[in-house]
């Protein structure tokens, strides 16, 4: 019978690359250490890579800041409907002034 995957959450894979990122090991000795296939920490070092120093951002943090844009975008589409709305009603008023402002022919 074939090994059971083993399943890690965000904050292991996580504490797992900072640690890797701090050691002077190898990758290849650290997976041997945490007996985690070489492979599968690479992964996580992609997956997790900072820039710049910059703080891991955790998948939590990421669906907040998905959420909020997708919110962002609701707000920026109610805003353009509002917008197209004053418009139509200004090009009303336009036509209006144009209308009333000619004296009546007799």
């Amino acid at each position: 019978m074939g090994e059971q995957r083993q399943r890690f959450n965000e904050e292991f894979k996580q504490r797992t690359v900072k640690y890797i990122q701090e050691q002077t090991k190898s990758v290849a000795d650290i997976a041997e250490e945490l007996n985690i296939p070489r492979g599968t920490l690479h992964k996580w070092l992609a997956q997790y890579r900072t820039f710049e120093n910059e703080p891991l951002a955790s998948a939590q943090r990421v669906r907040e800041l998905e959420q909020l844009l997708k919110e962002k975008e609701r707000e920026l589409k109610a805003k353009d409907r509002q917008i197209a709305d004053v418009e139509e009603q200004l090009a009303i008023v336009k036509k209006a002034v144009h209308i009333f402002s000619k004296p009546p022919r007799n």
